[in-house]
């Protein structure tokens, strides 16, 4: 991999898309001798300030763990997700649309005849919004330690509200998840929710703000979102209440996506791979991939690894709250892939047969009405 010049660093080249952007290595000097010598990786990311963060985090911890053998540069894009912020995420496409422009330049390092030096070695994905089925060529190498899992209720700066159980009958909510709208449904059917898009910051400041919706209330009484971007942004303190509630699969974690057979950098990633967090994760998402749901199907899970036992919990439920299917299962983790992969299916397919697969349908097949 080529390595990546002061000059290139600071002033991206015409060739290189205008919303790509570089952050070099921590080291304070990249055109000294010891630097010169080291081998380059390059780091992708979205653009956003909290992908950024998680990008760092990364970057930290294989120079932590390789003792500073690599040279980290961090190279973030901003994807179609990122560009379209006026629909819900449901009515415009899966998770894709937070990865393809990404894949693009991991893609262009299986070239052999192309030498980049904007490619990419991995992509650090929130792993919520990765795809369960990745595209031909590519691989999850490994999942870091997770942060906070839970979702999270936000309330306005100043709001006299403390608890969700404050909140107002006709209370407006704002969040763009169908999963969390529809947990909440069912303990508070008289709420109103509003889609809510934009980074944390945006959300928060649309929270902030003064405006009314059309009825005269506060446009949003509350906004839901994930404990875990918050406590990456050092933004702990706006979490005004955890929600014992299902969360998203993979929630909290960051999985690293990598060109299948790449030897050298599987070798790093096995030296930051999470235990705890693998074994929850790859149960949660074969049980999302064999339930073939996306981000517009509210499936909830949570997972605790314990003493090498595991156990996975999931909900189903449909838009309004009102049907759902519950489970849970526990197994001994021997094999943490296989094993782990085993009880997600497993426990998929038994809610497919006692329910959940009949509230999926109706809901997939009232996307076309």
């Amino acid at each position: 991999m080529t390595k990546l010049s002061s000059n290139s660093i600071y002033n991206l080249s015409h060739h290189i898309p205008s919303d790509i952007n570089t952050i070099p290595s921590s080291q304070t000097n990249l055109n000294s001798e010891n630097n010169m010598t080291k081998e380059t990786i390059n780091i992708g990311g979205r653009s956003s300030k909290l992908a950024v963060v998680q990008s760092i985090y990364v970057k930290h911890l294989i120079e932590q763990f390789t003792q500073n053998q690599y040279l980290c540069n961090i190279i973030s894009r901003k994807t179609l997700g990122d560009h379209v912020q006026f629909k819900p995420l449901y009515s415009f496409g899966g998770k894709s649309l937070w990865t393809k422009e990404l894949e693009d330049l991991l893609y262009c390092g299986m070239e052999s005849n192309i030498n980049n030096e904007y490619c990419l070695d991995m992509i650090v994905h929130s792993l919520k919004d990765m795809p369960t089925n990745l595209p031909d060529g590519f691989e999850l190498g490994c999942i870091v330690k997770r942060e906070d899992p839970t979702d999270c209720l936000v309330f306005a700066q100043g709001s006299s509200y403390k608890t969700l159980e404050d909140l107002p009958n006709d209370a407006n909510i704002g969040t763009s998840s169908i999963r969390r709208s529809a947990q909440l449904k069912r303990m508070f059917p008289n709420w109103k929710f509003k889609n809510i898009r934009g980074n944390i910051q945006t959300r928060l400041n649309k929270l902030d703000s003064p405006s009314t919706s059309e009825d005269g209330r506060p446009e949003f009484d509350a906004i839901v979102l994930a404990s875990a971007g918050l406590i990456r942004l050092n933004l702990q303190d706006r979490i005004s209440q955890r929600l014992n509630t299902y969360h998203a699969v993979g929630q909290g974690a960051l999985g690293i996506e990598i060109r299948q057979n790449d030897t050298k950098i599987s070798s790093i990633l096995n030296q930051i791979e999470n235990i705890e967090a693998t074994v929850c994760c790859l149960a949660e998402r074969a049980l999302l991939r064999t339930m073939e749901g996306g981000c517009s199907v509210p499936i909830g899970v949570t997972s605790l690894y314990r003493d090498n036992k595991l156990t996975l919990n999931c909900i189903v439920i449909d838009c309004d709250g009102v049907e759902f299917v519950e489970d849970s299962m526990t197994v001994e983790i021997v094999d943490i892939h296989q094993d782990s992969m085993k009880c997600g299916q497993d426990l998929a397919y038994r809610m497919i047969q006692n329910g959940a697969g009949e509230i999926l349908e109706s809901i997939n097949a009232s996307k076309y009405l």
